[in-house]
């Protein structure tokens, strides 16, 4: 059990420092007290201000961007909702024979005519053809596999026909090429 003049000794001990503590606060200035009050609600202030400059920013940004986007992509499904336009004039001009050329000049010209303002209206809009050749490599990024045959002379992935030009409209991809695709195996 604890001494009791020892307990005595710590309560005054306590009750000196107590006093002592609430001393200097009486000391201090209410307008010292105020002022640190007052720069602690400043930098809060500041700090909620930055933060609201800073999201602002980022919606700004977010904003603009999404401008762009719309202007350049906002088309897309129109332009592909234009490609069958393209693929029939171009099956209807390659299926044009030279007698129906001569027999028929005007409206062969007129389709041709056409023909070449649709693709210039396409390269106005940033819509661009993926044309691959016979030969080259499949890429599943650009090309649609339609169906795949072993084809002597080939190697596997190479194409072997082309169904359908692809399109992008600026970097994305519209419509993949259409193409056939070798399935040779090595050997």
């Amino acid at each position: 059990m604890a001494d009791p003049k020892n307990q005595d000794f710590l309560d005054d001990i306590d009750d000196v420092e107590a006093q002592a503590l609430a001393d200097e606060l009486a000391e201090l200035d209410p307008e010292v007290i105020e002022l640190d009050e007052l720069r602690a609600e400043r930098d809060e202030f500041r700090d909620r201000f930055m933060r609201a400059l800073a999201d602002a920013e980022n919606a700004r940004k977010r904003s603009e961007k999404d401008r762009r986007e719309a202007e350049e992509y906002g088309g897309s499904k129109l332009a592909r909702d234009m490609l069958p336009v393209f693929d029939n004039m171009k099956r209807a001009i390659e299926t044009v024979t030279d007698e129906q050329r001569e027999s028929s000049k005007a409206l062969i010209e007129g389709i041709e005519l056409t023909m070449r303002e649709l693709l210039n209206v396409f390269q106005k809009h940033g819509i661009r053809m993926i044309t691959p050749e016979v030969g080259d490599r499949f890429d599943p990024q650009e090309h649609q596999a339609m169906f795949e045959a072993p084809v002597p002379g080939t190697r596997a992935g190479d194409i072997i026909q082309v169904a359908a030009e692809g399109f992008f409209l600026h970097d994305r991809l519209l419509r993949p090429a259409q193409v056939g695709v070798s399935s040779m195996p090595a050997g």
